[in-house]
């Protein structure tokens, strides 16, 4: 599965960024997909996740300010408001098989990151 993941930027806080991530290769019609984010010197952690049934999973973080959709088994969005500076991040886009999202064991599927940087 090869992951290509869009948006983010440089945006001052209280901005928005949206970030998209298209799958290809061999996509399962029942998936989860998602985003995670690492700044250097801390582990990558879960920012949302969403299952091709709905289902949806969000750091504690970013509940309330970010919010994943997707309408494709093989894309998902993630609509980033209301940005902080410790948002800035690298963010990562992730594919796994499967029905239930389980945070702390994303899959070796992985987009390029892209980098989003909220100014103070």
């Amino acid at each position: 599965v090869q992951l290509q993941a869009s948006g983010g930027g440089l945006v001052e806080a209280g901005g928005s960024l949206r970030l998209s991530c298209a799958a290809s290769g061999r996509i399962f019609s029942t998936n989860i997909m998602g985003w995670y984010r690492q700044v250097p010197g801390k582990e990558r952690e879960v920012v949302a996740l969403m299952s091709t049934s709905g289902t949806t999973n969000y750091g504690d973080s970013v509940k309330g300010r970010f919010t994943i959709s997707r309408d494709k088994a093989n894309a998902v969005d993630l609509q980033m408001n209301s940005l902080k500076p410790e948002d800035t991040a690298v963010y990562y886009c992730n594919y796994r098989n499967g029905y239930h999202i389980i945070p702390g064991r994303p899959s070796a599927n992985w987009g390029q990151g892209t980098q989003v940087t909220v100014s103070s």
